[in-house]
């Protein structure tokens, strides 16, 4: 117990229709201050989602992902938002929104790795 520290994490969902209020989780971010550790991860099903939108453009929704993960590495890839602390990106990537990209509010966890609560957390949520 001594070595867990408490990270927190949120849901990314696509939300192709948001008048519909209809989504399906696509990823995980998570944040651990202690441990210095910002992680994204994501895997878009393009059947899955055509089910929702036909018209659904994969390729605008994979660049949106890609910038995402861009902020969560950090660094002027990451434009503005980059290259602030990794609080601040963790909490710009979660913020309320109403776009066809979107986050579940943020749930807490305790954990030795938060790189393992990753890769735990999208089988348990998105896969």
């Amino acid at each position: 117990m001594l070595n867990k520290v408490p990270y927190e994490f949120a849901i990314i969902r696509v939300v192709p229709r948001v008048e519909r209020e209809e989504f399906l989780n696509v990823g995980v971010i998570v944040f651990c201050k202690r441990k210095k550790y910002l992680g994204i991860k994501y895997q878009i099903n393009e059947d899955r989602l055509r089910a929702f939108d036909k018209e659904l453009d994969i390729e605008m929704l994979n660049s949106y992902l890609s910038a995402w993960k861009a902020v969560c590495i950090g660094g002027t890839q990451g434009g503005s938002i980059g290259q602030q602390e990794q609080p601040y990106r963790f909490r710009w990537l979660s913020a309320s929104r109403s776009t066809i990209l979107q986050t579940s509010r943020i749930h807490p966890g305790i954990s030795e790795a938060p790189e393992e609560e990753l890769e735990d957390l999208f089988r348990r949520y998105v896969l």
